[in-house]
C-alpha cells in the first residue's frame, strides 16, 4: 500500500483542534500505558505535554535502558561528493549556489577511510550531493567495496534509488540507510525544493520502504526541524517510522530529529525549535515507539548532547566533518552546515564514559559466506 496512503488519513488532521481538547488527565493516561497509540503519540507531542517532560524523561530513560542498555552507538558521516542537481532553499549543495564543488577518487576514499577507521570506529555514514551523473550508483558500489576494507557497517546518505538500485548497494555491503523526507507537508516540500529530482515528494516518501524491501539492515528517517511548525511534522515522522517498524520487523528502524543549522543560502522562514520542544519530541518518540532507535547529530550543542545522552538516545556521531573528504584535506570548502559540536572521538568517547554509559564502536559484524561452518 506505501506509506502515502496512510499519510492521507494525516495529512489534513487538524491537530490544533485536537490540541485544545487535551488536558493534563490525557497527557497523564498516556504517559501511564504500556502500548500507545496515534492518538497517544500526539497527546504527548500537544502543549499541554510540555508540563510533564520530567516524568516523560523517566520514562524514556527506563525505557531506552529496557531496550538498549546504557550504551551509545558512535559512527561519523563521510562526505564523498557535493555535486547536486537539486534546488533545495535550505542547503549549501543547492545547484544554483556558487562553492566548490568535489567529488573523491577512489584513492582519496581510501585515504579519508584510513584516517577515520584510525580513531577506532566502525561505522560510517557515507553522504553525496544529488547528482546521479557526478556519482552514480556504480561510484557509490566502487566507494562501498573499498570502505569495506576499513568498516564492519556502512550506511548510506545519498539521493533516492530504486528498489534494484537499493539492493545493488546492499550486495555491495551496504547495511544503513539513512534519508529524511525534510518536511511531510507537501505543499511546503514543493515551496523548499524547487528543481531536480529530489522534487518528487512521493519517490523520496517512498524510498526507506524501498530500502526495507531491499534488505538494509537498518532504516533511519526524520523531518528537518524548522521548516514547518514542529508539532505536525514530528507526528507524521512518527507514524511513519512506526508504519515501517510494524510492516518490516527484521529491520532495525530509527529516527534523527535534526534541527536547522546555518548553510550558505537564501532560506530564512524558520520555525524556531528550542531544547524543551526537542526534548517533548525525543520523549514521545521513545514512548510511542521504544524499539525505534533515536539517533542526535552534532547539529546540537556539546552541552545539549551531554543532557540528552541518557534520556532516550541511542546513536550519536563524532569527530564530525561535513565537507567533502573533510577528514583529510587541507582544502578549504563550504559545509553542508555548520556543526555545533566539533568534539573527537576520543572527547565523545570520555564524555560518554563519564557518565555512565558505554560507547559502542562496533556493534555488527557482516557474516561472509565462507566463514559459514559446514554442518
Amino acid at each position: 500500500m506505501g506509506f502515502y496512503k496512510i499519510y492521507e488519513n494525516y495529512k489534513d488532521y487538524d491537530v490544533e483542534e485536537f490540541f485544545d481538547q487535551v488536558d493534563d488527565n490525557d497527557v497523564l493516561r498516556a504517559l501511564n500505558k504500556n502500548r500507545l497509540d496515534e492518538k497517544d503519540l500526539l497527546t504527548l507531542l500537544s502543549p499541554q505535554a510540555g508540563k510533564f517532560l520530567e516524568p516523560m524523561a523517566r520514562k524514556a530513560q527506563m525505557l531506552t535502558q529496557q531496550h538498549f542498555g546504557k550504551s551509545i552507538l558512535l559512527f561519523t558521516p563521510m562526505y564523498l561528493s557535493n555535486y547536486c542537481t537539486n534546488g533545495c532553499v535550505y542547503c549549501t549543495y543547492n545547484a544554483a549556489n556558487h562553492i566548490l564543488r568535489k567529488r573523491l577518487s577512489m584513492e582519496e576514499i581510501a585515504k579519508e577511510a584510513k584516517e577515520i577507521a584510525n580513531t577506532g570506529l566502525q561505522h560510517i555514514l557515507i553522504l553525496t550531493g544529488g547528482s546521479r551523473e557526478i556519482t552514480p550508483v556504480s561510484y557509490i558500489v566502487d566507494a562501498v567495496k573499498e570502505l569495506k576494507k576499513y568498516f564492519s557497517s556502512i550506511s548510506i546518505e545519498i539521493y533516492a534509488l530504486t528498489e534494484d538500485e537499493y539492493k545493488q548497494v546492499v550486495d555491495a555491503g551496504v547495511d544503513g540507510f539513512v534519508m529524511y523526507q525534510e518536511v511531510y507537508d507537501e505543499e511546503i516540500y514543493k515551496n523548499v525544493h524547487l528543481s531536480g529530482e529530489k522534487s518528487n515528494y512521493h519517490f523520496r516518501m517512498d524510498a526507506p520502504e524501498r530500502a526495507c524491501k531491499a534488505g538494509m539492515r537498518t532504516v533511519n528517517i526524520g523531518a528537518l526541524l524548522g521548516l514547518n511548525k514542529w508539532r505536525k511534522e514530528a507526528f507524521i515522522t512518527g507514524i511513519h517510522a512506526y508504519y515501517l517498524q510494524n510492516k518490516y520487523p527484521e529491520v532495525d528502524i530509527s529516527i534523527s530529529p535534526p534541527r536547522i543549522r546555518p548553510h550558505l543560502g537564501v532560506f530564512d522562514e524558520v520555525y524556531h525549535v528550542d531544547d524543551a520542544s526537542l526534548l517533548q519530541i525525543m520523549f514521545a518518540y521513545r514512548l510511542f515507539i521504544p524499539r525505534a532507535g533515536i539517533t542526535i547529530s552534532t547539529r546540537e550543542s556539546e552541552d545539549f548532547r551531554n543532557n540528552v545522552l541518557p534520556l532516550g538516545v541511542t546513536k550519536m556521531s563524532a569527530g564530525v566533518s561535513t565537507e567533502v573528504g573533510g577528514h583529510t584535506t587541507e582544502e578549504h570548502q563550504d559545509p553542508q552546515f555548520e556543526i555545533a559540536d566539533n568534539r573527537s572521538v576520543d572527547q565523545m568517547r570520555d564524555a560518554i564514559l563519564e557518565r555512565g554509559y558505554q560507547p559502542i564502536f562496533k556493534d555488527w559484524m557482516p557474516l561472509e559466506e565462507d566463514s559459514l561452518c559446514d554442518f
